[in-house]
Order: structure tokens, then sequence, then C-alpha cells
């Protein structure tokens, strides 16, 4: 529960500095990437609560009942972690590649160093998606072994 709240929280916080950008932004390449950054992180916050919320649990459930119901919730949260790319980071890399693109075409004319600090931010925001992604499948790894651990 804690870790959607922090997820909720973090997108809401990141929604007003994007549609600032949006807004204001000079370039209109600049501004359609920070728009699809908040589209981004809208769609993430709908499929972390699709995904990941915490499901209700009947009124009348006996030990097998409530032992089935958390096995499957274990199940939901270990498939929602090992698909973080097609629902939680997917949706963002149109929109940082939008910005880093506008970025880009707007330093590369002014000076080459400032396209390579450019290119450089690129790297490290991938290394960044590939780091969460794995943490994510270790997390989806322990969690498959409560469930072993279960059965």
């Amino acid at each position: 529960m804690w870790r959607n709240v922090r997820e909720y929280s973090g997108a809401a916080l990141m929604m007003p500095y994007f549609g600032y950008f949006a807004w204001t932004a000079r370039l209109p390449l600049m501004r359609v990437g920070n728009a699809l950054m908040m589209a981004g992180l809208a769609y993430m916050a709908y499929q972390l609560h699709r995904r990941a919320a915490a499901g209700a649990a009947p009124a009348d459930m006996g030990w097998k009942t409530c032992a089935a119901f958390y096995r499957a919730e274990l199940e939901r949260q270990r498939d929602a972690l090992a698909s973080v790319w097609k629902w939680y980071l997917g949706p963002l890399v149109p929109g940082l590649a939008t910005i880093l693109g506008a970025s880009c075409l707007a330093a590369f004319p002014r000076s080459v160093m400032a396209g390579m600090m450019v290119l450089a931010s690129a790297g490290l925001i991938g290394l960044f998606l590939w780091w969460v992604a794995r943490l994510n499948r270790r997390a989806a790894a322990r969690i498959q072994q409560q469930i072993d651990a279960l059965d």
C-alpha cells in the first residue's frame, strides 16, 4: 500500500512540473514532450491502481478461501512488478525521448558539448530506467518465493 501511495504522490508532484513546461516551453517539440510526460504519468498511475491496488477480501471468507485470496493477491503483485516496462516505464519513454530530442535539436547548433551533455543525459536516463526495471524484477522474484512457500 505504501509503495502505491509513494508512486501516486510522485506522479502528482511531477504533473505540475511537466504542465508548467508544456505551457511555457519555447520549442513546440518541448511542449509536446512535456504533455506526453503528463499523459504517461496519468496512464502509469491508472495502471498502478488497476494492477497493484490491494484487493478487497470477502467478508465471509474461511481459512482455505483466505489462503487462496492471499495467494491470488501475491500473484497479481508479482505479475504487476514483472511487467513494469509495459505499464509503468514504457508510457514515460515517448515523453522522455521527445524532450531529449528537442533538447538535442536546441543544443547542437549552439555547441557540440551541450549536445553531448544531452546525449549523456539520455544514457543516464536509460540506465536509470533499466535499474528500476531490474529492481522490480527482483521484487517479483521475492514474491514468487512467498508464493512457493505457500504451496
